[in-house]
């Protein structure tokens, strides 16, 4: 191939909002476009990444497509995080062989068989790594000339302020480029503390007339006594017993201690979900306030900037499909790593005269 000189332009397939482009961004590569099959990805995505977006299924997306979209004379980044519902662990003992989702990995395997990008970077969760979807996959890069990486990074190691491991896989034609580890270590990681304090303070319902974002979902009565008697990292064997659910009251209630808990403002934030919003579907009580943490705490701890923009000014604040975009994104800080690692490789590369 011929000599790279002008850096390293990506197309980001299942885009989402736009948290691996972020990332990327964030490193110094140029991100392109972006393709997601839901509509409402485009606005976040074409005005915090100022890429085109392309409403499309992976499935019809061509060759001529990407080559078209790829700068001339750049090295070419194909990335991607493949819809993971079927290996999410909040799926364990479901039936999942039948997902057609299985199928988006196979087509993102397609798209680099059939264009042959420079660079090819991943994210998904930890557990595909034993499916055939996965070894099929990496396979495919193989047998296509690439030397490729994979590891579970661990989001704080990161500077990610949540709990979180994902997957990551780099494969290159120009020599392995090896996951990186991340850079910080237990004394160092980011707290609740260090990125959602300083947001002013909302009731449960409530709302911050300076960013609509920062708006809390309302809690029942029961829930509202509820949180006034949790403290922060505790579980629901501190409230009294009138205050339990009957579910908690059943041996398996003993499983469940994470629900209908604070955080911590000392720790990372647990895993962002897609219901982060909500008091009683994990430890997404707020610290301190008597409330679920908002839309924007939620995706601050995943990772985006408290000024990142999810949806049209004046445009309803709705829970259910901005949460499920929060929590469906990439962290930008892993991508972040992943970019710089790419780039690093490349010089390195370019200097040598290997590129």
């Amino acid at each position: 191939m011929g000599r790279v000189n002008r850096g390293v332009s990506a197309i980001d397939l299942f885009c989402g909002v736009g948290g691996l482009s972020h990332g990327l961004q964030q490193a110094g590569v140029k991100v392109v476009a972006g393709f997601d099959i839901d509509p409402r990805c485009k606005y976040p995505f074409e005005t915090n990444i100022d890429a085109a977006f392309l409403e499309q299924d992976v499935r019809t997306v061509t060759k001529d497509q990407l080559n078209r979209l790829w700068e001339p004379g750049s090295a070419r980044l194909l990335a991607g995080c493949a819809p993971c519902q079927p290996f999410s662990p909040y799926r364990r003992g479901q039936d999942t062989s039948q997902e057609e989702q299985w199928s988006l990995l196979e087509e993102f395997g397609r798209l680099v068989q059939e264009t042959l990008p420079d660079l090819v970077t991943m994210e998904n969760v930890p557990r595909i790594v034993s499916s055939t979807v996965f070894k099929a996959f990496v396979d495919t890069l193989k047998d296509s000339g690439y030397e490729v990486s994979f590891k579970s990074c661990y989001g704080p190691e990161y500077g990610l302020p949540q709990h979180r491991r994902r997957l990551v896989l780099i494969a290159s034609l120009h020599g392995l480029i090896k996951v990186p580890d991340g850079e910080y270590r237990e004394d160092s990681f980011m707290t609740v503390r260090d990125v959602i304090f300083a947001l002013p303070e909302i009731a449960s319902g409530g709302a911050d007339e300076a960013d609509p974002l920062h708006k809390s979902r309302s809690l029942s009565e029961i829930n509202l006594h509820r949180i006034r008697a949790s403290r922060p990292g505790g579980t629901w064997r501190d409230w009294p017993e009138e205050l339990r659910a009957p579910c908690h009251r059943r041996a398996s209630g003993a499983t469940f201690k994470n629900v209908y808990a604070r955080m911590e403002w000392d720790k990372p934030a647990p895993t962002i979900t897609t219901m982060a919003y909500n008091f009683g579907t994990g430890r997404f009580g707020h610290p301190e306030q008597d409330r679920a943490i908002s839309l924007r705490e939620a995706a601050i701890l995943q990772g985006f900037p408290p000024s990142y923009r999810f949806v049209k000014p004046g445009s309803p604040i709705e829970f259910t499909p901005i949460g499920r975009l929060i929590g469906n994104a990439v962290p930008p800080a892993i991508a972040a790593a992943v970019g710089k690692a790419i780039l690093t490789r490349l010089n390195e590369s370019e200097t040598q005269g290997a590129v």
